[in-house]
């Protein structure tokens, strides 16, 4: 531990112990808990930042597309209150950025956001009867709502057994709230991580969880740039665009692939791109070290900048999005059976 981190840690014994202290009485019941009768599949972390998420939040939809399936969050950063459920009048800043992109690229699933998960889901089945399944986006800490399925997601470059609570670390609570958890997914893995450091990786989490709880390992696949704006072949000599919590896996595939990256824009994670944020990028282009270079950024900031404000001068620009798939390394029909047996098991008990 360094010296910052020595100096920070008597405010984080402070913070984990309200965690653990919020933590102990729901465990005890003493603060209450609601459970839904339909499946409720919560996907979240113990870590500030971006572990994955969003991309398993897609990967469920997918999984679940035999179903009703409704997503609810909480809309982080959105520029409204309350619950809202998506529409053809919504946008990145009504709903938020991770809503709005589930609401454009999966048209059959009903996306929703509330700050309250109890009430948003209790309006939600009002509004939606139909609905048969819900995936709970960012829910690992919202203990008002017990969902029948938790899967928590870690990062393999920093894992939650190597990170500390707040401030001087960026767990959100103590490392034993894995406990929670009915499955854990290492994200953001190498694709050729070998079975001996999964072996050594599981032992290192099983000392946080309940025993026989399954530990899976996941990796991200990167598509074919995507266009988005002039209709151009994708140019090897980009300018990186993102506003995400961390574009380095990205970086790294792009340069493994023979991109030459002239210029990173790298904006915060959430960040509501502007129109003289376009408008700079149509001036970098002019530069002469940058002339050719065309602009590539992630989905997660496409669904943003193809936003009414911003499309039409979107579209004037040679840009292209990269579209992110999970890939877990070995078991992933493990996880999938995991999953939809899940899913049949509560709603046979729904039935009964």
């Amino acid at each position: 531990m360094n010296y910052l981190k020595r100096m920070l840690w008597p405010f984080s014994l402070l913070y984990g112990g309200v965690t653990q202290a919020r933590n102990f009485l729901y465990d005890r019941e003493l603060l209450h808990t609601h459970r839904f009768e339909l499946p409720v599949i919560g996907v979240g972390n113990l870590t500030v930042g971006g572990t994955g998420k969003t991309p398993h939040v897609e990967y469920l939809l997918r999984l679940l597309q035999a179903y009703k399936v409704a997503t609810l969050s909480r809309g982080y950063k959105r520029q409204s209150k309350g619950f809202l459920l998506a529409d053809t009048q919504s946008t990145a800043k009504s709903i938020g950025d991770e809503p709005y992109q589930y609401y454009r690229d999966f048209p059959g699933v009903t996306v929703a956001v509330s700050e309250d998960r109890v009430a948003g889901i209790a309006q939600l089945l009002q509004r939606v009867p139909e609905t048969e399944v819900v995936v709970l986006d960012d829910a690992m800490q919202h203990r008002p709502v017990q969902p029948s399925l938790n899967l928590l997601i870690t990062d393999y470059n920093r894992p939650f057994y190597r990170d500390f609570v707040l401030p001087a670390g960026l767990l959100r609570e103590p490392r034993q709230g894995a406990r929670r958890a009915d499955a854990v997914i290492v994200s953001k893995c190498p694709q050729t991580l070998d079975l001996q450091e999964q072996a050594l990786i599981r032992r290192k989490i099983g000392k946080y969880i309940v025993d026989g709880t399954p530990v899976f390992f996941s990796a991200f696949t990167y598509g074919e740039p995507v266009q988005m704006g002039l209709p151009e072949t994708p140019a090897k000599k980009v300018l990186l665009l993102t506003g995400i919590a961390n574009a380095a896996p990205l970086k790294e595939y792009l340069l493994s692939q023979g991109y030459a990256i002239v210029q990173h824009l790298e904006y915060p994670d959430h960040y509501a791109y502007r129109p003289q944020d376009l408008q700079k990028l149509q001036q970098l282009l002019l530069q002469s070290e940058i002339a050719g270079a065309h602009i590539l950024t992630t989905r997660k900031d496409a669904v943003k900048l193809a936003g009414p404000e911003l499309d039409p001068l979107t579209k004037q620009l040679p840009m292209f999005y990269i579209p992110i798939v999970v890939r877990f390394l070995q078991g992933q029909e493990a996880f999938n059976q995991l999953v939809l047996q899940h899913v049949q098991d509560v709603r046979n008990r729904e039935r009964a």
